[in-house]
């Protein structure tokens, strides 16, 4: 028999727990995610409880007036089969009411998702291994002094200015490479420690040469550990150069939008944020 059952915003510490789980459900998140995640929306993460116990949460993020990205979805084992992600599920929705919602969908969630409005976008795939990283004098660390650069650049791309999140996202543990030319960003990417290896995200760049420029800057600082990053499937000539460099398909999802998709430049999208985020 199911407890009193309680939805309600996460504290910071709470969200440390949520990506716990996400880590055991093998979705390998950042070791240090946590304090960038909740800067993005401090009102953007739910949890459900029941009798005080945390049995499911969820990430609403939301982005400037009209935009929104849901991730995070889970039920603690203990309380799956008991509607407790639904009650989270309806409590992210709300908070996010009124706004285009995106959402990276595993294959076999995306059916259900369709059935609640959500279209299906681009696919995103990960790839991972390993590369020979390089020093290269073109790609300099993000700092103080370029950094409204970076956050202009990105709200081009991801079409919403997150600059609370960035200032977040930006900073050590994680490390912030970026490619300028007179003063404008032409491609920026943040390399973060994992529990398997590092992830890149996001790679953002005016084009392929510019993508694996960044990459292997990026790649020098990761001590020859594996590299994972999730690659929207347009972007062909870097997913080729991917696998000549001997990098490994991993699972798809979906990138999918209930509402109209934002303007993104999506062309610029070599390496997706999170699948949390967006």
């Amino acid at each position: 028999m199911t407890g009193s059952a309680v939805v309600r915003t996460l504290a910071l510490s709470e969200l440390e727990c949520l990506l716990d789980w996400a880590r055991a459900e093998g979705w390998n998140p950042g070791l240090a995610d946590a304090a960038a995640f909740h800067a993005a929306d401090p009102h953007g993460f739910f949890g459900c409880f029941v009798d005080g116990v945390f049995a499911s949460g969820i990430s609403a993020v939301r982005y400037g007036n009209d935009f929104g990205f849901i991730g995070l979805y889970i039920a603690h084992p203990d309380f799956r089969g008991q509607g407790m992600g639904r009650r989270v599920w309806d409590a992210g929705i709300a908070h996010l009411e009124g706004r285009t919602i995106g959402l990276d969908g595993v294959s076999e969630q995306q059916q259900n998702y369709a059935s609640m409005g959500f279209e299906p976008f681009y696919e995103t795939i990960r790839w991972s291994g390993r590369l020979e990283g390089a020093v290269i004098s073109e790609v300099s660390n993000v700092s103080a002094d370029i950094l409204p650069a970076i956050i202009r650049y990105d709200g081009e791309i991801f079409s919403q200015t997150r600059e609370a999140f960035l200032a977040e996202w930006l900073k050590p543990p994680r490390l912030a490479k970026a490619l300028m030319k007179d003063g404008r960003a032409r491609g920026y990417g943040v390399c973060r420690k994992c529990s398997d290896g590092f992830k890149i995200g996001p790679l953002f760049a005016m084009g392929t040469t510019e993508a694996v420029t960044l990459l292997q800057s990026l790649v020098a600082e990761t001590e020859g550990e594996t590299v994972h990053i999730d690659v929207p499937a347009p972007q062909q000539g870097f997913s080729d150069y991917l696998s000549e460099a001997g990098f490994q398909k991993g699972f798809t999802t979906a990138r999918m939008y209930r509402g109209l998709p934002p303007s993104a430049r999506t062309a610029d999208i070599f390496g997706v944020t999170t699948l949390e985020l967006g």
